[in-house]
């Protein structure tokens, strides 16, 4: 067994990563690991725009950047995925997918959300290229042109109704017969001239020309009937699965899943603080994702100095 840690943090995206620079600066030489997706959702995205300092950045860059802060302040990046979290004695012991194990007297929580997809035809030939997961990110690269919505929650409902601010014709397309948004979140989407709803379907193949997104087939699921339409983007409100199994029945979760939290980041166990899509259902923007990261570890670093760690 390793040396114990003051500080290990699961996940390298925004949140994982700022968590770290905060970290190290606070010198608690914070142990990263990296996980099955480093980088996070941004890696799959195309250009940021709503990053501050950054007019426009493609999503990799910026997490090579902040990759580069992390390790300037000698933060350490282990390559590999968190398996199991033993949290019933202290300190905490984390077993990674090569049997390694490492001790820490906290844990910051950063892996991620997955989002659910379509796993159609097409979808992963032009991830980032027209199909996202992020209206509000990714919206305004299709003012004015027709976009398709999959999705009859919530989260399909604020996309559809924030596309179509942007002057767009938005498709909707909902698998069930009738939507499951809140009454007030459908009725503003019922209401909207520039929003067509498409019932008891879904997207069952997603088409380009080799670099953007240029239409797709909607299959009905009664009938079995197919409609081509042009479109120039997909947007997937289809939900999020928190990245949590490695804490399951050890954390306080959810019925969705995502870490419940109080003092915004402090979980149910003490010495364990969550940040970032794990807990976040509502937000998912790297930038609210970071701000997370930082007060996780601003919490780590008090519960160290109270606890004479």
């Amino acid at each position: 067994m390793s040396n114990i840690h003051k500080l290990v943090i699961i996940g390298a995206g925004p949140a994982g990563l700022t968590a770290s620079i905060y970290a190290a600066r606070a010198n608690l030489s914070p142990i990263i690991i990296e996980g099955p997706k480093p980088g996070g959702q941004l890696m799959g995205t195309s250009a940021v725009e709503n990053w501050p300092g950054e007019k426009s950045i493609m999503g990799p860059q910026l997490m090579m950047n902040m990759i580069e802060h992390a390790k300037k302040f000698d933060t350490e990046i282990i390559s590999g995925s968190v398996t199991a979290v033993e949290t019933s004695q202290r300190p905490f012991t984390i077993t990674l997918d090569n049997d390694k194990q490492l001790q820490a007297h906290t844990i910051i929580m950063a892996a991620g959300a997955t989002p659910n997809t379509l796993s159609c035809p097409g979808e992963d030939t032009y991830w980032g290229k027209g199909v996202s997961t992020c209206a509000v990110c990714d919206g305004a690269f299709y003012k004015d042109q027709p976009v398709i919505v999959v999705g009859g929650g919530d989260s399909g409902m604020e996309s559809a109704s924030f596309l179509a601010r942007n002057n767009n014709k938005v498709t909707l397309v909902h698998i069930g017969k009738q939507l499951t948004a809140s009454h007030a979140m459908q009725q503003r989407v019922l209401d909207n001239p520039q929003v067509e709803i498409i019932y008891n379907s879904t997207v069952t193949e997603i088409q380009g020309n080799g670099d953007n997104v240029t239409g797709a087939v909607i299959t009905n699921q009664k009938t079995n009937e197919t409609l081509q339409i042009d479109t120039n983007a997909v947007f997937l409100a289809i939900g999020l699965k928190p990245n949590t199994s490695m804490f399951k029945n050890q954390l306080e979760v959810t019925d969705f899943g995502h870490i419940k939290v109080h003092d915004l980041v402090k979980t149910s166990v003490e010495g364990i603080f969550a940040a970032g899509d794990v807990q976040d259902p509502k937000y998912r923007q790297a930038i609210v994702s970071a701000g997370f990261g930082c007060m996780a570890a601003l919490e780590a670093e008090r519960y160290i100095s109270d606890q004479n760690l």
